[in-house]
């Protein structure tokens, strides 16, 4: 009776062991599966980031502040001369180094506030190019990058790409940053900037508007 009570003890072991390494495999596979961004939807070629406020083709939201944060101001339904349509974006940088990181920045992600820990990342593979218009209140606002991607974490973007630094003028002026060769089947940070007090010691006020993603 011991005897048969030990292999019943190794079968059940063994048992277990076999459906933990299945269960192992299942979930790597299940993480890979989930690293497959959702099919963004291009519409007439392209995929918006921000057009206007609430506008249905908005696909990421400005909610990755970073840095001196505490220098940003943020008006999303800005009126004052938008590139197109009824509204577009404006940043006020005061350059006080509230958070004493001498830098500040704002990163458009899907969901809001996704550093990587959740899956919302958008299969953008067929873009050719990211385009977005840009002027400054007084010329001469330098932001020391744009970018998309960067993003790290459990679900991390699977690329990034940028351009910079950029002096912006008072006249509303389109930028590109090329998309040739980039990885965009998993992408949580649509769109993104950053500068500094040493760009802009007095601060800086700018604007953004049309940023989309571009076949």
């Amino acid at each position: 009776m011991k005897k048969l009570s030990w292999i019943v003890v190794v079968m059940i072991l063994g048992l277990f062991l076999s459906l933990n390494v299945q269960a192992q495999d299942m979930a790597e596979d299940y993480e890979e599966e989930e690293l497959v961004g959702r099919p963004a939807k291009f519409v007439d070629g392209v995929f918006g980031v921000y057009y206007d406020r609430g506008n249905r083709q908005n696909h990421y939201i400005p909610s990755g502040w970073m840095g001196d944060h505490g220098d940003i101001k943020m008006n999303e339904n800005c009126k004052e001369n938008p590139h197109s349509g009824k509204s577009c974006i404006k940043f006020t940088y005061t350059a006080e180094g509230k958070q004493g990181a001498n830098w500040c920045g704002v990163a458009w992600q899907n969901p809001a506030n996704n550093w990587g820990e959740k899956n919302g990342g958008k299969d953008l593979t067929g873009a050719t190019k990211l385009t977005f218009w840009a002027r400054g209140e007084q010329g001469n606002e330098r932001i020391l990058e744009f970018k998309f991607g960067g993003i790290g974490g459990t679900y991390a973007d699977s690329d990034s790409m940028g351009i910079g630094p950029i002096d912006v003028t008072t006249e509303w002026q389109q930028y590109t940053i090329d998309l040739t060769d980039t990885d965009l089947s998993y992408i949580i940070g649509g769109f993104c900037w950053s500068t500094n007090a040493d760009a802009n010691p007095d601060g800086c006020v700018f604007y953004l508007d049309d940023i989309q993603y571009e076949k």
